[in-house]
């Protein structure tokens, strides 16, 4: 069965970057988007980023929209999170998750298949 495994976080201190990555275990594996989405304790899971795999198009949250970018290499079936400028705010844990049906992107409930989550802290 497929997995998602996410790899890359960790603890930075504000102002620090971050790169997360969402390896698909099987090269094969297709989406219509794949997508993070975090949750920090005592909130609910919330959207950051994601892609839509065909056509490259990224959708951001407004609370990460100029210090984030969402890739991906169809090669190695691989998504990239690109943290800049990251603040005490974004720490949370981070999901990644694909979505292989057509779907608003922005909604975790149109999405079908999950990591396990990595966690980012930000220290002030």
């Amino acid at each position: 069965q497929v997995q998602l495994v996410e790899s890359g976080g960790g603890l930075v201190q504000a102002g620090g970057s971050l790169r997360l990555s969402c390896a698909a275990s099987e090269r094969t594996f297709s989406s219509y988007a794949r997508g993070w989405f975090r949750q920090a304790p005592g909130k609910e899971r919330e959207f950051v980023a994601a892609i839509r795999w065909s056509s490259g198009n990224t959708f951001y949250a407004d609370s990460v929209k100029g210090r984030s970018t969402i890739s991906r290499d169809n090669a190695k079936n691989t998504m990239y999170l690109q943290m800049d400028s990251l603040k005490p705010e974004d720490t949370a844990i981070y999901y990644c998750a694909a979505a292989r049906n057509i779907a608003p992107v922005v909604y975790s409930r149109y999405y079908d298949l999950w990591g396990q989550g990595i966690q980012v802290t930000v220290s002030s």
